[in-house]
Order: structure tokens, then sequence, then C-alpha cells
């Protein structure tokens, strides 16, 4: 990538519906090279993500697909921002970051009152989510919601997560609070709540 080329960091719409394929090929490849497994998503499943605006994508200016993630509900109370994905010649350049940051505040503005939570292994996310004010948590803290859970069964450490009660896993469970006051959070949302964004 180019030091002067602009990544484009916005709310995915219907139009972005050409990208699905790939966003899930990259999704299945990354987990597969990382030896973790994911809930897998069709590119249907990306689309109606797209067209419900529950999804943030980034593009180069002249239209490549750089990377992705979305919102996904439960019971009501808990939001999960999923599928975080980056183009392989993009990753290091920051723009994950970035799109945890727009998919967060988008999360925020759609669900004011929920608890954004995640599970993961990898120790970059694990940062970028404590910026962002999320906490590590037991899972009990987490949905209870069983289509949740289902989708840990593509995961090739299942088998533990269920021989311990879905008590614990390898992941690492992390819970953002909107009740618990964050002052770096809030001052990071004065600059990052739903703007383009540009990397």
């Amino acid at each position: 990538m180019s030091t002067s080329e602009r990544i484009i960091i916005r709310v995915a719409t219907p139009s972005d519906a050409h990208f699905a394929e790939q966003i899930t090929e990259e999704m299945a490849t990354s987990a597969k090279a990382r030896g973790t497994g994911i809930a897998r998503r069709s590119p249907a499943y990306i689309v109606e993500k797209m067209e419900e605006g529950k999804a943030v994508i980034a593009l180069t200016e002249a239209g490549v697909w750089v990377g992705f993630c979305y919102i996904e509900t439960w019971d009501g109370e808990f939001v999960a921002n999923s599928g975080l994905i980056v183009n392989p010649n993009f990753r290091g350049s920051g723009v994950a970051r970035a799109i945890k940051r727009r998919i967060f505040a988008l999360s925020r503005k759609k669900y004011p009152n929920a608890k954004i939570f995640g599970l993961t292994t990898g120790l970059a996310v694990m940062k970028i989510n404590s910026e962002l004010g999320y906490e590590p948590v037991t899972y009990s803290e987490l949905t209870d919601d069983e289509a949740f859970w289902k989708g840990c069964q593509s995961c090739v450490n299942y088998d533990i997560l269920m021989s311990k009660g879905r008590k614990n896993c390898l992941c690492t469970a992390m819970l953002y609070d909107p009740f618990v006051p964050h002052a770096e959070l809030e001052k990071n949302n004065t600059t990052y709540q739903l703007i383009e964004e540009e990397i």
C-alpha cells in the first residue's frame, strides 16, 4: 500500500454486496492460518448485515476491499462486534483498530443501552478492546442465547468449551458495560463516532 493511498472506513451499504464472498473467504482462510475457528458466515449473511446497516467496511479510494466487521445482537441486551477481518495486503497499517472504533461507535449509536462483548484469542484485538473500555470477564457475564454459543461449533476448541460447561475456554471474554464510566472512551468517541475516517 502506498503511503499516500487513503482508506475510507464507513457504514457498509447494499452496494457493497459484491465484496461479501471475498470477505467470507478471507475470514475462513485467516481462521485456518491461526489454527482457530470462527462462526462460519455465508456471503448471504454478510449481505444481510450490509442491508441492515449493521456493518462497517474499509475500502481504498480506488475501491479495493481493505477490511470489514459487523454487528450481532443477543437477548436484546448484548451486542457483539463480530467477523473483524483485514485484507492481508493491508495488515499492520492500523486499519483493524480504526474499523473496531467505527463499528463500536455504530453499536453504541444503534444500541446505547446494550453491553458489547467479544471472545478472542488475539492479543491485538484484546488491546484494541481495552482501549475502547472493554474489560476481561468470566463467561457467565456473557449472553445465555443458545444461538451465540452455537456459533462456537465451528471452532477447533469447541470440545474444550463444552467439556468445561461453557464456563471457560481458550478465548478471553471481554465486555463493555455502558453503565460503567469510561473516561478514555468518552474522549475517543468525540473523535470517531460515525464520521468518515481515513488512515
